[in-house]
């Protein structure tokens, strides 16, 4: 099918479960006489969705509840080990999570313990094992500390530092602040930054594994799911466990996640745009009628700019619109990089191809006019034959090579690897401005010498030598601004 034709599908199946049809044949070809491919696919969307139901965004405790049943819950006061259980603090997926007090060091932790049910399934063990060891690995205020991995009668509970707050689920609907925004998106960049830095993608980041303390921090909860790359010193590469090819939460999963391909830190860069998306917001950014149709949304769809439902700082936009990119290759490589897009602002952009179109012509001007002085310094060389005319073409053509050999890294930097382009831009601007100031100079000096014999040729050399020294000073800093930002 053409992009057109799965894009017609998709609304015409949107439109099938708002409205639910009796008779879906004649439904069918009344909304699409024309096309019977897109009839067939959306049967098939609709055969899916029966099947599927709501599958994709229900937890385990919903759609399997005898997992969870009262008579496995801890009783307050339950002893286990130096561990004595206050209360049930909550439940997911995979268990309960209880507040308990640590009697040999004193403090108050969290246990978390797999459904009894689980813990007979040697993956789902693992898995908590998993948790326990990526989080020991990490030390950071922002992610949730793992003290220990206990086993008491058979069942595995891990203990990490109890998290007192909220949710992010829980402020979702509640309209944050401009300065908010900045300051949560940075506390959960940086977290996150702190695991991809150790070579770990969370792969299940979402509103509900994100905890807010009372003072304002954010916490990252939860990586039951994460990946753990080599650390390059032999040890071994640890990938998920968890059944099937999906692991995650299909509504905050980047299109290469929900296809089954590899996984890599800009996955997770794509659920932090989504998740910031649906607190900033209130909608969930590809948010549809059904579960199914929600992920045919996030395969093939662009969610609605910030920008336009609230008041949403312009960078923070265009910083979530580049976190929601279909292609890795499009977004911030992982949270390290999208850290420093959020210190610099006029980083956090990745244009799309054709909008620096102008920026490269002034490059590549540029580089012409450089051809052209050389040139003319070679002119008047030939013309006075004297000392002072070789060495000041023999600097012009150190100059033009200085600069060309510059523009030209940057438009390859601009191409290939645009989110360096700003820090290169900042450290070549000396050597270009160098190059055009002596160059300009240079070329104008040579002119001078050649007025009592060529004034014509003479104003125009210096004009070409004013052009190149206005457009480095004075237009070029105009042009990169209006392309990429303050870069400077």
């Amino acid at each position: 099918m053409m992009p057109s034709q799965h894009r017609r599908a998709r609304d015409i199946f949107e439109a099938a479960l708002d409205d639910g049809p009796g008779d879906l044949t004649r439904w069918l070809n009344d909304v699409e006489p024309d096309d019977a491919e897109v009839r067939d696919e959306v049967r098939s969307l609709l055969e899916h969705h029966a099947r599927a139901g709501a599958f994709l965004t229900r937890p385990l405790v919903d759609a399997a509840p005898h997992l969870l049943e009262e008579g496995h819950t801890l009783e307050p006061g339950t002893v286990l080990g130096s561990y004595t259980v206050v209360r049930e603090l909550g439940r997911g997926g995979m268990g309960r999570v209880y507040l308990a007090k640590d009697a040999r060091l004193g403090r108050t932790v969290a246990l978390k313990a797999l459904a009894p049910e689980l813990t007979r399934d040697p993956v789902h063990r693992e898995r908590l094992r998993r948790e326990a060891r990526a989080a020991a690995v990490l030390t950071h205020p922002g992610i949730c500390t793992v003290f220990a991995l206990e086993e008491f009668d058979s069942e595995l509970y891990i203990v990490t530092e109890f998290v007192e707050g909220n949710t992010l689920r829980a402020e979702i609907g509640r309209r944050p602040t401009p300065d908010s925004i900045i300051a949560s998106g940075r506390d959960l960049a940086s977290a996150l930054a702190g695991a991809h830095s150790k070579g770990i993608t969370h792969r299940d980041l979402k509103p509900e594994n994100i905890m807010r303390m009372h003072d304002g921090r954010i916490k990252i909860l939860d990586f039951g799911l994460a990946r753990i790359e080599s650390d390059g010193g032999g040890g071994a590469t640890m990938t998920a466990l968890a059944p099937g090819p999906m692991a995650g939460t299909p509504a905050y999963m980047a299109p290469e996640q929900i296809e089954g391909q590899k996984v890599s830190p800009a996955t997770d860069v794509f659920a932090f745009g989504v998740v910031m998306y649906e607190w900033i917001s209130g909608v969930h950014p590809f948010q549809a009628a059904s579960p199914l149709a929600t992920l045919a949304r996030v395969m093939d769809s662009h969610p609605e700019p910030l920008t336009s439902r609230g008041e949403v700082p312009r960078f923070m936009s265009d910083l979530i619109e580049r976190c929601l990119k279909k292609s890795p290759a499009e977004r911030f490589r992982s949270a390290v990089e999208l850290c420093d897009a959020l210190e610099r602002p006029a980083s956090a952009v990745r244009y799309p191809p054709g909008s620096s179109t102008w920026w490269r012509v002034h490059q590549l001007t540029a580089m012409i006019l450089y051809v052209v002085a050389t040139t003319r310094a070679w002119q008047i060389k030939e013309w006075l034959h004297t000392s002072t005319s070789l060495w000041a073409f023999l600097l012009m053509g150190l100059a033009a090579s200085l600069g060309g050999i510059v523009r030209g890294h940057l438009i390859f930097t601009d191409v290939m690897n645009h989110s360096n382009l700003g820090p290169e831009l900042r450290r070549t601007r000396r050597a270009v401005v160098f190059a055009d100031v002596v160059m300009a100079a240079t070329l104008a000096s040579d002119a001078l010498l050649l007025a009592s014999i060529q004034p014509l040729a003479a104003v125009l050399t210096i004009c070409v030598a004013v052009g190149i020294a206005l457009a480095s000073v004075l237009m070029e800093p105009a042009t990169t601004s209006a392309v990429f930002g303050e870069l400077q």
